[in-house]
């Protein structure tokens, strides 16, 4: 038995375009179901809001991420968690990296670090902290 770990991102209304920037940063396609799709909701609003989505990568993260349902309280919070991506190549760190930096807030600049050759994070133009790092050498 194997266990498998994937984040899943909570929005109001940005689900599709934070899919849509996570599959052109990571790679993948985006897989989403609406609202008015699943006929979860009468409401015309939602029925373009993501009810179920992820995007999954060739290298094999996959992120998770709907709209909250109609009358549930949406409060992103600060800090309340990050999403830490952790890879052996730094030219596919930095790629993904680059790929999330539109509209973003770097807390940690891509760089050199105490814990690896390259390390950085951001918070993306959704609110979504990102933490990245490339593995050190081994010995």
């Amino acid at each position: 038995m194997t266990i498998e770990t994937t984040t899943h991102l909570n929005f109001d209304g940005d689900a599709r375009a934070a899919l849509d920037l996570y599959a052109s940063a990571f790679g993948g396609e985006v897989t989403a179901m609406t609202y008015g799709q699943m006929g979860a909701s009468d409401e015309p609003a939602w029925a373009d809001r993501v009810v179920w989505g992820q995007v999954t990568s060739p290298a094999g993260l996959r992120v998770m991420a709907f709209d909250v349902w109609p009358g549930q309280p949406y409060d992103q919070g600060a800090n309340a968690f990050y999403v830490y991506v952790h890879g052996t190549d730094a030219e596919e760190v930095t790629r993904i990296w680059e790929g999330l930096l539109e509209g973003a807030e770097i807390r940690q600049p891509l760089g050199a670090s105490a814990w690896a050759p390259l390390a950085g994070q951001l918070r993306d133009r959704f609110g979504v902290i990102w933490a990245l790092d490339v593995a050190p050498a081994a010995g």
